[in-house]
């Protein structure tokens, strides 16, 4: 498989990482969305990143789908979701809230280094950053409590899940792009997942590259 995409994308690093974690090989090719529209166009005419060529030739698209296909390949035994489907859903709550950061987090940032000044529209402007706080408030508040987690040490288990790799790179991410949206101090839970899961192997493989 090969994985396009840059590294400072918060759905490409999830993708890597979580395809690492499911001992799934790939190969992995830099290509802006931005700088390399031409390159990345003749991959992918729609242009997006991340976008995943399966060993069969197929194009895939959206991180989510493409690790819904990854998950199929891994095969028994290999998944990064709880099989209890009460803890499936808390896993999926999480992931969706990480994702939705991710995404006011991206519209924060092409607002800024995008449009022009005097053509940003502040109202829109502060409610994408008020639901940047509330996605991450909502994620501090359920792993905080401990109702996500279990007493192996991650969020759902004895090693990193789909919910504690979304949720370390979204606020990797986020951190990283926009550092006066968030204190760390207000979020000591996501902080300490996010620094414990950068240390580990597969996230020091894919590191953010922005």
């Amino acid at each position: 498989m090969h994985l396009v995409g840059m590294l400072d994308s918060p759905y490409v690093r999830r993708v890597a990482v979580s395809l690492t974690y499911l001992g799934l090989p790939f190969t992995h090719e830099s290509v802006s969305v931005f700088r390399h529209y031409e390159r990345f166009q003749g991959i992918n005419p729609v242009v997006k990143a991340p976008t995943l060529i399966t060993d069969g030739g197929v194009v895939l698209m959206d991180s989510t789908l493409i690790l819904e296909h990854a998950e199929k390949l891994a095969g028994p035994g290999r998944s990064l979701a709880p099989d209890d489907p009460a803890r499936h859903a808390r896993s999926q709550r999480l992931i969706g809230l990480a994702l939705a950061a991710c995404e006011k987090s991206v519209q924060i940032v092409y607002e800024h280094q995008l449009r022009p000044e005097e053509k940003r529209h502040q109202p829109w402007l502060d409610r994408v950053n008020e639901q940047l706080r509330a996605a991450y408030r909502l994620i501090e508040a359920e792993i905080a409590s401990g109702d996500a987690g279990v007493a192996e040490g991650w969020l759902f288990g004895a090693a990193p899940m789909q919910a504690d790799i979304t949720l370390a790179v979204a606020w990797t991410f986020t951190t990283r792009m926009i550092p006066d949206a968030l204190p760390a101090e207000a979020f000591p839970a996501l902080a300490r997942l996010a620094a414990r899961a950068e240390a580990q192997e597969a996230f020091k493989a894919w590191p953010y590259d922005g």
